[in-house]
């Protein structure tokens, strides 16, 4: 498959105030790291006010209180910061559903959209690595062996290792399908297909790169 590398993306994870847009829910924090050729080149981190309190169980998943974010930029101030960080890339999340809807409800306040094409790195995992007990973050990450950074639920942290997972994962199609060329349009695949096609399927796709 053509097109972008998968190894050039924006890896992003929000921290919210619930779990529906919709229904009222903010973004509270984002963390976003650049990959460019396997690299981190660049960071994003920011806190935000959502314009009300956030509730006691928020403060203890996340661990982002209300003081911490009393004085903060409002949302539409960062993410109109954020949408320049992101432009001309593909993203990546963990969950991405979940993140994607947060992202362009944020963006719309701002009148922008996010034209490139999203990935979720736990769907991806669960083809590449079905030997892993479940496929959450934290224990996809001792399975693979990344070096744990930072704070679980918090969004730079989270970002940069669902990075190093999204990074495993290329190399581990390269590796053990010789497979040179690993496009973003790949990894989507990958994410669509049946799991149990997935051995199929990449072995499929080394013998066409072999014989073009």
């Amino acid at each position: 498959m053509q097109g972008k590398a998968a190894d050039t993306v924006v890896v992003l994870d929000f921290e919210t105030t619930g779990l529906s847009p919709e229904h009222g829910d903010r973004a509270i924090e984002i963390g976003a790291v650049l990959v460019e050729r396997g690299e981190i080149a660049g960071r994003f981190q920011r806190l935000m006010n959502p314009g009300f309190r956030v509730s006691s169980f928020i403060e203890r998943y996340t661990g982002i209180t209300n003081d911490m974010l009393k004085g903060q930029p409002r949302c539409e101030e960062v993410m109109a910061e954020f949408a320049a960080f992101i432009e001309g890339h593909n993203i990546v999340a963990h969950n991405a559903a979940f993140d994607r809807r947060f992202l362009d409800f944020e963006l719309k306040r701002t009148s922008r959209v996010y034209e490139g094409d999203c990935c979720c790195s736990l769907l991806v995992s669960r083809r590449i690595y079905q030997d892993s007990p479940n496929h959450k973050l934290q224990t996809l990450v001792s399975h693979v062996g990344i070096e744990p950074v930072g704070k679980y639920h918090r969004a730079l942290a989270d970002a940069e290792m669902t990075a190093q997972l999204w990074l495993s994962m290329i190399g581990r199609i390269r590796q053990n399908y010789d497979i040179s060329i690993v496009s973003f349009e790949l990894m989507q695949e990958l994410s669509k297909i049946d799991r149990l096609y997935t051995h199929r399927y990449l072995v499929s796709l080394s013998d066409k790169q072999r014989s073009a």
